[in-house]
């Protein structure tokens, strides 16, 4: 897991990995999980933040242009999202899997769970790189 931890913390190094992602407005979904340190295993509590394609966590809620993310997870870079309390024996959990690593999270209800489940999951589909517009222009026109 270690190197989707540093990808995610080494991008939140610069805005300029931001793509222009003005993560303080309007975002497609934003509220409290907890996760994993990546050294350290404990569990913290982080603002996580949804859009356009990246999952942003910040130490606070209150986050504005003058915010630096922790991490950013590039949601394109993922396969799966889904439920995780079997793996962790904890309720609520979740986890986000690439080909190569898995992070894990847990919300406060099982309707967050749900509800960060469903917003990941159509981020990863809209945000995928394995369609592109084109290819769906062309399997369009063959109809």
């Amino acid at each position: 897991m270690a190197s989707l931890w540093r990808a995610a913390m080494g991008s939140a190094q610069s805005s300029e990995n931001y793509d222009g992602v003005e993560f303080w407005v309007n975002p497609e979904r934003c509220g409290w999980l907890m996760k994993q340190g990546e050294y350290i295993k404990t569990w913290r509590r982080r603002w996580f933040v949804l859009k356009q394609g990246k999952l942003f966590w910040f130490k606070e809620s209150d986050v504005n242009s003058g915010s630096k993310p922790r991490g950013v997870i590039p949601v394109a870079n993922c396969l799966t999202v889904k439920g995780a309390e079997d793996v962790l024996n904890r309720q609520f959990a979740f986890e986000l899997s690439t080909r190569s690593e898995t992070m894990y999270f847990i919300a406060d209800s099982e309707k967050e769970k749900e509800d960060w489940i469903n917003s990941i999951g159509r981020s990863i589909v809209q945000h995928s790189r394995s369609v592109t517009d084109n290819e769906i222009l062309d399997y369009d026109s063959r109809k």
